[in-house]
């Protein structure tokens, strides 16, 4: 099984790949690092946005003035990565960004300040003003890390966490010539599954876009030789 996500997310995933008795090999596709940036002024927001545990573990001492702030985090991983970065009141979103905006709402939040990573899909609510930063970059690799060559070459399963990685799992296979229809799919999301595009052996999706859906779903797929669960994406 082939963990393509970035550090300090992908050995973390490979540790929890191998308590669930897989056997990971970890070969990044992307580098992670801090971005210089301005802090807007706090006095200006009532919440928090994370949308990714990266903002939070890379966003550095420009955090600092926030940490009182109310804190809302898509999934447990990113919550975490807020409470280790020293935010004091954290709620934790069990769905999508958008599905935590709407929290933020019931929870009376009208300004949000939202520090992401220089790739990043933007999210919108009427009823909430979003001031963005971007805080660090994932910076993608331009060929296939040794380790990753060697795993595709025998029987392949991929984890592929963001619509991004899809994207560039599928370049980078094709400029070094591996068959794309030699390979199974694990996606965190069916935007992920469309960004990776056609042609490959099987392609499946987790049932909720979280990291320990998608090592279920891997574990279900070595069972079965990667053939059930097969999304139409």
């Amino acid at each position: 099984m082939l963990i393509l996500r970035p550090e300090p997310g992908a050995s973390q995933t490979g540790a929890r790949a191998e308590e669930l008795g897989l056997q990971p090999v970890i070969a990044p596709i992307f580098t992670v690092a801090s971005l210089a940036w301005e802090p807007p002024p706090v006095s200006e927001f009532d919440a928090v946005l994370f949308t990714s545990a990266n903002a939070a573990r890379f966003g550095g001492p420009g955090l600092d003035a926030f940490l009182h702030v109310p804190c809302y985090a898509v999934g447990e991983a990113t919550a975490q990565a807020a409470k280790d970065a020293g935010f004091e009141d954290i709620r934790t979103g069990l769905s999508d960004g958008t599905a935590l905006l709407r929290m933020m709402i019931e929870n009376g939040a009208s300004s949000a300040f939202h520090p992401h990573g220089r790739h990043h899909i933007p999210l919108h609510h009427p009823h909430l003003g979003i001031v963005r930063r971007a805080v660090y970059a994932s910076e993608a690799v331009k060929a296939l890390p040794p380790g990753a060559i060697a795993a595709l070459k025998g029987d392949a399963l991929a984890l592929l966490h963001s619509p991004r990685a899809g994207s560039h799992f599928a370049r980078l296979l094709e400029d070094s010539g591996i068959p794309k229809g030699a390979i199974d799919l694990a996606l965190i999301s069916e935007q992920a599954a469309m960004a990776a595009g056609p042609d490959w052996r099987s392609v499946s999706v987790a049932p909720a876009p979280r990291d320990h859906a998608l090592l279920e779903l891997a574990v279900k797929l070595c069972k079965t030789g990667g053939t059930t669960m097969e999304s139409d994406a």
